[in-house]
């Protein structure tokens, strides 16, 4: 039986929250007499499958709940996005076959995320499958890869920083009196800003993520030192510092001062911190007087979502290359929970982190699986789980799911897509490395000779990736500021699409650093839960409007070429997706007797939702091409500030402003 795509989709949610053998039975937790979170949830997926009574309910409910408002708008928009969707023959099939199947696993996925299909029976075929598509014909390795990465490399990473944990004693804390006291201010601000586990002030140092990794970051060194590969003096790591408060803006560089000192400071780096109050003189004291706009200028900043200071440890390698050290080659960014495991990488890959970064793959110039002339002039690595390290240096960090599938899962379950591309591309192992060395005391080797051919990477890490100077003022790559997840992948979409050679990630294999985040920053990981969830659900909205926004609406063939993990994320129904995700984890909740944190989850998300579905439906085309042009404009700056000495010393005397002094 045939029917229209509306009443196909009505059909097959009447089956899904109320058939005979429902998905899940929303009638368990309506109650029709009472306005609350548990109820609206269960009207809302009733009222999609066409009843009458929960329709009623949010009608009702709207008028002075705002939960229930929330939800009766949504129930519009839904329909709206099915609608436009079904447009589509192949949409409108996958539809009727869900409505004749409702209990058919491979019928939901087709339907909410299709790129799930077919898995994981069909794990194996996919991965080769990926490998191919992502292969890279080698017609130039670089003439000129980095010789000293000591001197041409600028390590980067950001600091994310909140107010102090519950129960906190602010007294007993080794902090000066002024800084106690703008930390109690912020305590009593609304949270503005949500990241997956800020350092929460006054944390001990042994779980103070700032001192971890630049800790480990020196010992690296160190071991590159023992090897040969470091000139004298130091190395130089730019640290961004970002936000969950506004109040915490003014202490955050005195904190992070003040921890780095009482630890002694580092042997082997020097140490920078930026603020938003600092980049703001590099705009108003050195860009503007250069003769550029400040407003356009504003995307060069650290506070904000994950993409602003994405973008800005990216973009000061070239401002240091055209005022500071013009030997700065290169920037590469690590995150403060992961760690070089030297001894492993030169045991394992037969290279240290110094050397991998010598490869002339970093650079090279070839060929993609479409025929698209390609230049590799940004890296990517890997990652191996602290605990996991002992099975051996290439140990996926994310393995595919064993657990049984949850119900949000059976909507949408990107955990396994993500554990696909780590295998198919992160985990990819060249036979031979550039110079042509076999490398089979690691085994496993691949097809693939790393010297003829590569891999690119579209799934990269927010750390463990870097671009070329050259590469990056050539392309001029970034991550929009409204990013909030995944702004290490979304960093690529800005230029897939551009004309002539394509800027793109090689895969170095063997360049793995040890992720330590759940060994020491486990209370931090805990209180940002909630916000993580929700930012992967705004993640789809915004990734599917960007998606449309870069290629004129027409998303399927980039959506291709990002597939499967980062493509996952774009969709043709956005909303439909985040409310089908966000019903289905609080029902998990309710139904788990969790009731007051399903409330709780429910009440205090769902503001952060409707903000950000307002803004990719009105905001977010416009945000982007203002960027697009700052970001013009940021690079054509830095060029003639390189010639112009007054402003050189200028900025100059900011960046040693910025230098920690121990």
């Amino acid at each position: 039986m045939h029917r229209d795509p509306a009443t196909a989709f009505q059909s097959a949610m009447r089956s899904l929250f109320s058939g005979t053998e429902p998905f899940f039975d929303a009638r368990t937790m309506f109650n029709p007499g009472q306005v609350d979170a548990g109820s609206t949830v269960a009207a809302f997926l009733l009222a999609l499958g066409g009843d009458g009574p929960a329709r009623s309910f949010l009608d009702q409910a709207a008028k002075s709940d705002a939960t229930a408002a929330f939800f009766r708008e949504n129930l519009g928009r839904v329909e709206e996005e099915i609608a436009a969707a079904s447009q589509t023959p192949e949409f409108a099939s996958k539809l009727e076959e869900l409505a004749n199947s409702p209990a058919d696993q491979i019928c939901i996925w087709n339907v909410f995320f299709p790129e799930g299909s077919g898995l994981p029976e069909t794990r194996s075929e996919r991965v080769q499958a990926l490998r191919k598509k992502r292969r890279i014909q080698i017609s130039e390795l670089n003439p000129n890869p980095l010789a000293d990465p000591s001197r041409e490399l600028l390590f980067t990473s950001n600091v994310l920083l909140t107010i102090p944990a519950k129960g906190t004693r602010l007294e007993e804390l080794d902090y000066s009196e002024e800084l106690k006291t703008h930390i109690l201010r912020a305590i009593g601000e609304e949270q503005v800003y949500w990241y997956d586990h800020p350092i929460q002030i006054g944390v001990n140092p042994e779980a103070n993520e700032i001192l971890y990794g630049l800790r480990g970051l020196d010992e690296a060194v160190e071991f590159e030192r023992t090897r040969g590969n470091m000139s004298e003096g130091k190395i130089t790591c730019v640290l961004s510092v970002s936000v969950t408060h506004k109040g915490l803006q003014g202490l955050a560089k005195d904190y992070i001062e003040s921890e780095i000192r009482n630890t002694g400071g580092f042997r082997n780096i020097e140490v920078h911190v930026f603020t938003e109050s600092d980049t703001e003189q590099l705009i108003n004291e050195v860009l503007v007087p250069a003769g550029g706009d400040a407003d356009g200028l504003e995307v060069f900043g650290v506070d904000g979502e994950y993409g602003r200071h994405y973008s800005f440890l990216k973009a000061i390698s070239a401002f240091w290359n055209s005022t500071k050290d013009p030997r700065i080659k290169a920037t590469f960014k690590i995150d403060l929970d992961q760690v070089f495991p030297q001894r492993e990488l030169v045991e394992q890959s037969g290279t240290s982190a110094f050397e991998h970064f010598k490869t002339p793959l970093w650079g090279a110039r070839g060929t993609d699986s479409a025929g698209n002339s390609i230049e590799l002039g940004m890296i990517a690595g890997a990652l191996v789980n602290e605990k996991d390290i002992h099975q051996g240096l290439f140990t996926p960090d994310v393995l595919f799911p064993e657990n049984p599938a949850t119900f949000e899962d059976r909507i949408f379950f990107s955990k396994m897509l993500m554990a696909l591309s780590t295998e198919g591309e992160l985990m990819t192992r060249y036979r031979v490395t550039a110079s042509g060395a076999e490398r089979d005391a690691r085994g496993g080797k691949g097809d693939i000779d790393g010297t003829t051919e590569c891999i690119q990477r579209i799934h990269v890490t927010g750390g463990t990736n870097g671009i070329l100077v050259d590469s990056l003022k050539r392309h001029r790559p970034f991550t929009p500021s409204f990013i909030g997840r995944a702004e290490d992948q979304s960093y690529i979409l800005s230029v897939l699409l551009e004309g002539g050679e394509k800027l793109a990630y090689v895969h170095e294999d063997g360049l793995i650093m040890r992720h330590d985040k759940e060994a020491f920053a486990g209370d931090a990981i805990k209180a940002a839960s909630f916000g993580n969830m929700i930012g992967d659900y705004i993640r789809t909205l915004y990734f599917s409007e960007y998606a449309r926004t870069l290629s004129n609406d027409d998303i399927e063939s980039l959506k291709e070429t990002v597939n499967p993990f980062t493509g996952c994320f774009i969709t043709p129904i956005p909303a439909t997706v985040v409310m089908m995700r966000f019903c289905m984890k609080a029902a998990e909740l309710y139904l788990a007797g969790n009731h007051a944190t399903g409330t709780e989850f429910i009440t205090a998300s769902h503001p952060r939702l409707t903000r950000a579905m307002a803004f990719a439906r009105d905001g977010l085309r416009k945000q982007y091409h203002r960027e697009r042009q700052g970001w013009n404009q940021f690079y054509d700056l830095i060029e003639i500030v390189r010639e112009n000495d007054t402003l050189r010393a200028k900025a100059i005397e900011i960046i040693e402003s910025c230098r920690v002094r121990v």
